[in-house]
């Protein structure tokens, strides 16, 4: 389905963004849209043309353009382009609307007069109120702009505020211009620095805001960066330097030491160590030889190689991984659902509280009541603009989901980010997950009958390695390298029969075969005689045994081990320290796993579990109340990782295991989930300091912005201060979440 980008134009606040999404939605076709508020913009799936959508944007009363980048880095220019052109209007809007609020405030606190006694007075202050004037329409077009077209929806939002606010300061002020007379003496105050502020104020606020959002693309730029522009190609015999967008699938690359890899490819000569750092967060280079798959954005270390491009363009793992990123940026986790359901009721609440704000000064306030009604209006309007609210979550999420990327950690999506912080119980596949996945032939221990008969273990071996010569489990990929390693050719094996978390079946030469576990050989009525306690003790060894029969008779038991990784005790026990209750399912059987349990330290575990019956186990701990995560390969665990409350693929970061999970460590170490969980619980610590601070800014500036503390302390907060306090409010929060970017996981 296609995917659009618009530019909205005109979103203000957290109510806008409920209103956009919902004009969007409901148009003909649209599957998705979420609006991103801290970029202003809203990614839409749909099937409709990006006419239509525009059009409902505009309907809704705001501007939206259609991105026409072709890829992420022009994407990201177009950004940058727009955000600097309306930066420097900001800037010049509240230049100008600040060089005449400055010096009328600073002559009120220098003189205390700022009345209109006089017809002299009413003409100084009539040019005033003119200039006041041209700074609304040139300085605070856009608020006025804004507030009518949210009027025509038959809705409001934080233009509506301000534009009240200010506007009915101004109008305020321009009738004691004219008619003092019908004002009493004491409220024939004018307010025209107020206005003048409260614009220069706001737009200081509003372009600051925007510079700090720049910051939480740091981590996409970051990744477009890693892409080179040229690469080396080999046609006719010469090599050539050409635009990376030129490289077509099967060209052959030359990629020197130090240079970039320019896109994906398998490597068809030369020997070299690949740093992977930038997309894996593995600090280590990685040995490559021939065959070996390479990746755009990655840097060769050491030797020079060839490669054929397999994917270029958009369909790279880096370009992928960029626009997962970034969509999952423009996600939102539920409790940032909540936030923009309150901001769509919080601006007309807030128009009501104005309202009965004055009403309350009219009737109930001392002398000049209408001029503090007006005040406690005004600054109840301005202070209380939910700008906070609405950046609190957003801009949050960017900077942690990019952190993430940087550190190896692919997040789909906001409601991954944050269920993944609330994870009670972590489930682990043992093998290529706790274990390297690349398990090593130890041991072929052939019975006495079938040796007395002639077998020995290179024929053995040579049975095992025809029965498995199809399979790429990892257990049958040991046996294939040791027979390849001794020299020892497959045969050819018939009616060949996978019996799923048993073993296989099949017939060689005449004889019937079957390989697997004790499972097996028992639902065959193989005679296992004493071998099971042989098997036994190699399981205790953290071994995987398994039986070879010939036509019914035990033949031999052959060991593999797949080696615990390094990293895995140390990540294991930070999960643990976390609180975490750490469970591990592997369909090996019970003295392997128990062996391998016991090595990283855990005391729960599973054996002998089919794939099938993986999701039942994980239903069975959401049954007792975990909040479960599943940390797999992304393939065989697809139906665990699909049922969990977060699935983890762990590995390569291959598009399989990124499409089935819902977080992707794109490097194979349990460190990677560690750190996951890690940022994942910073990033919702981040968002809620950020709800907790707009809402108690808003919760505590209301009231004291009506004149709840005049009857007893005689405060009355200035409408110039509280536009000042709404401003800043918004970078407050965007600095918060810049905050994420110096996060650092447990040292490991």
């Amino acid at each position: 389905m296609p995917v659009y980008e618009l530019l909205i134009d005109g979103a203000s606040c957290g109510s806008c963004v409920k209103k956009i999404e919902t004009a969007i939605q409901q148009v003909e076709g649209v599957e998705k849209a979420e609006m991103n508020f801290a970029q202003r913009t809203v990614s839409v799936s749909t099937t409709s043309n990006s006419d239509a959508l525009i059009l409902a944007v505009e309907k809704a009363g705001y501007n939206a353009t259609l991105s026409q980048a072709e890829n992420e880095e022009q994407a990201l220019s177009e950004k940058e382009a727009a955000d600097w052109v309306y930066y420097k209007k900001l800037m010049q809007d509240m230049i100008l609307a600040l060089s005449l609020g400055v010096p009328l405030m600073l002559y009120g606190l220098i003189t205390g007069e700022m009345s209109v006694n006089s017809s002299q007075e009413q003409i100084v202050w009539f040019v005033v109120g003119v200039l006041t004037l041209l700074v609304m329409v040139f300085s605070g077009r856009h608020f006025y702009v804004g507030a009518w077209q949210s009027f025509k929806n038959h809705s409001a939002n934080m233009d509506t505020l301000i534009a009240l606010g200010t506007g009915t300061a101004w109008l305020y002020s321009m009738v004691v211009v004219f008619a003092p007379e019908a004002i009493p003496e004491m409220a024939r105050h004018v307010y025209f620095e107020a206005t003048a502020m409260i614009i220069g104020l706001i737009n200081l606020g509003l372009a600051m805001e925007l510079k700090a959002r720049g910051r939480t693309s740091d981590a996409i730029k970051r990744l477009i960066g890693l892409q080179p522009k040229t690469a080396r190609v080999v046609r006719d015999g010469q090599e050539i330097d050409i635009d990376i967008d030129q490289v077509v699938l099967n060209d052959i690359v030359r990629v020197r030491p130090g240079e970039k890899i320019s896109v994906d490819g398998i490597v068809t000569e030369g020997h070299t160590a690949i740093d992977e750092s930038m997309l894996t967060g593995e600090p280590m280079p990685v040995e490559k030889t021939e065959g070996a798959n390479v990746a755009a954005g990655t840097i060769n270390k050491t030797g020079s190689i060839l490669f054929k491009a397999t994917r270029v363009g958009k369909n790279t793992s880096l370009a992928h991984i960029i626009r997962m990123v970034k969509q999952a940026q423009n996600s939102k986790p539920p409790i940032g659902r909540l936030a923009d359901v309150i901001s769509a009721y919080f601006v007309p609440v807030i128009m009501i509280i104005a309202v009965v704000s004055a009403m309350v000064w009219l009737n109930f306030g001392p002398h000049p009541a209408i001029a503090y009604a007006l005040v406690t209006a005004t600054t109840v309007l301005i202070i209380a603009c939910p700008c906070a609210l609405g950046l609190a979550t957003p801009m949050s999420v960017m900077v942690g989901i990019g952190k993430s990327a940087e550190a190896g950690v692919l997040i789909r999506n906001g409601e991954a980010l944050q269920t993944a912080s609330q994870i009670t119980a972590m489930v682990l596949d043992k093998t290529g997950t706790i274990t390297l996945g690349a398990p090593k032939l130890t041991d072929i221990l052939v019975t006495d009958i079938m040796a007395a008969k002639g077998f020995t273990e290179a024929t053995i071996l040579q049975l095992a390695a025809t029965l498995e010569s199809g399979s790429e489990h990892p257990l049958a990929m040991a046996i294939m390298e040791t027979a390849n390693e001794k020299g020892i050719e497959a045969g050819t094996a018939h009616s060949f029969k996978a019996i799923a978390g048993h073993g296989v079946q099949a017939e060689v030469d005449g004889k019937t075969l079957l390989f697997g576990n004790e499972k097996l050989m028992r639902s065959n009525k193989i005679d296992l005689d004493d071998f099971v306690e042989q098997a036994q003790q190699l399981a205790a060894e953290a071994k995987t045994p398994m039986y070879l029969s010939i036509d019914n008779q035990l033949a031999a038991i052959i060991a593999v081990a797949d080696p615990i990784k390094d990293d895995s005790i140390a990540a294991i026990k930070r999960l643990q320290d976390n609180g975490m209750r750490v469970i591990m399912l592997t369909g090996d059987n019970r003295a392997t796993a128990k062996a391998v349990a016991d090595k990283v330290g855990i005391t729960e575990f599973f054996a002998e579990v089919l794939p099938e019956e993986k999701s039942a186990k994980v239903q069975e701990l959401q049954a007792q109340g975990e909040i479960v995560g599943m940390t797999g390969d992304g393939i065989n665990d697809a139906p665990a990782l699909a049922i969990a409350n977060v699935g983890f693929a762990i590995g390569t970061g291959t598009d399989v295991a990124i499409e089935s999970s819902d977080i992707t460590l794109m490097r194979g170490s349990l460190h990677g989930l560690a750190d996951a969980i890690a940022i994942s619980k910073a990033t919702l610590r981040n968002i809620k300091q950020n709800l907790f601070g707009a809402f108690i800014y808003n919760a505590a500036g209301v009231p004291i912005a009506a004149g709840v503390l005049f009857p007893v302390f005689g405060l009355l907060l200035n409408p110039v201060i509280a536009g000042a306090a709404m401003a800043f409010s918004s970078v407050t929060v965007v600095t918060n979440a810049n905050r994420l970017r110096f996060f650092k996981a447990e040292e490991h």
